[in-house]
């Protein structure tokens, strides 16, 4: 198995309610990086609706995916890359799912990942309307695996302690991570240092790269996302960051993890 992989995280403001428009806008960006060695691409959580929740609970996907996982696995064939379609509202019987699906590069559904930790403080109602989900997933991807958690879970270190239980050599967060627009700007900058800060430490405490794709800029007329996507080694180097729309790219070597699991303990679950 190839040591290395390359990793693209997209960052973009979608427009609320216009999916036609964020689909092509994610693949514009994921295009600017067909040069590159691709074998994984993230996208952010709600990156085809923004944080429009009458768009979400009223226009939901299916349970394979809908429209959006229909668009991404022909881009998924046609850049031949592995992604984690940021995520998606899904309806399964009668229940709501924040659900990222995890495309191959066949553009086949290989796993899914149900938001398990809701946002349901500080204003946020994520809870009144979808339904938590219950399974940590990690994937085994063709050059390596892949752990997937999403933006609030980022809170809950017990849950990554299961994805390295499982194999873990890669985490990835799509998030949507934001703050109220009339919030103070000195409020914004804690929040933004708050959001890097726990991006950096579950790199760090469970030695392994971890990966965000976050919504950026006015994403409803309340809130504002805060971009600060990362692609961070298990060392906590943030090999590249941003605050505006666009791809970050890094090469990374899974072999530095493999090694560090060998030499040095990581604390975990009984």
């Amino acid at each position: 198995m190839n040591s290395t992989a390359g990793i693209l995280s997209v960052q973009f403001n979608p427009k609320c309610g216009d999916k036609k428009y964020n689909l092509e806008k994610a693949y514009s960006i994921i295009e600017q990086y067909c040069d590159k060695q691709l074998d994984l691409v993230v996208l952010p959580e709600f990156f085809t609706t923004s944080l429009d929740e009458k768009t979400m609970i009223d226009s939901p996907e299916d349970s394979n995916g809908g429209e959006v996982v229909e668009f991404m696995s022909k881009v998924a064939k046609r850049f031949n890359t592995n992604i984690v379609c940021g995520s998606v509202m899904e309806k399964d019987g009668e229940n709501l799912f924040n659900t990222a699906f995890i495309l191959n590069r066949h553009g086949d559904i290989i796993a899914k990942y149900r938001k398990i930790h809701l946002y349901d403080y500080f204003g946020g109602n994520e809870g009144t309307y979808t339904t938590p989900g219950k399974d940590p997933i990690v994937v085994q991807m063709d050059f390596g695996k892949v752990g997937v958690s999403m933006c609030f879970d980022i809170n809950f270190p017990m849950l990554y302690k299961e994805l390295i239980k499982s194999g873990a050599e890669i985490i990835v967060s799509p998030s949507a991570w934001s703050t109220l627009i009339s919030d103070s700007d000195k409020d914004k900058q804690i929040f933004v240092e708050t959001w890097r800060a726990l991006n950096i430490t579950r790199a760090v405490e469970n030695l392994i790269y971890f990966v965000t794709s976050n919504l950026v800029g006015k994403t409803n007329p309340y809130i504002c996302s805060c971009g600060n996507s990362m692609i961070i080694n298990p060392f906590g180097k943030v090999l590249n960051a941003f605050e505006e729309e666009g791809g970050i790219y890094s090469l990374v070597d899974l072999e530095i993890v493999r090694e560090l699991k060998k030499t040095v303990p990581i604390p975990l679950l009984d």
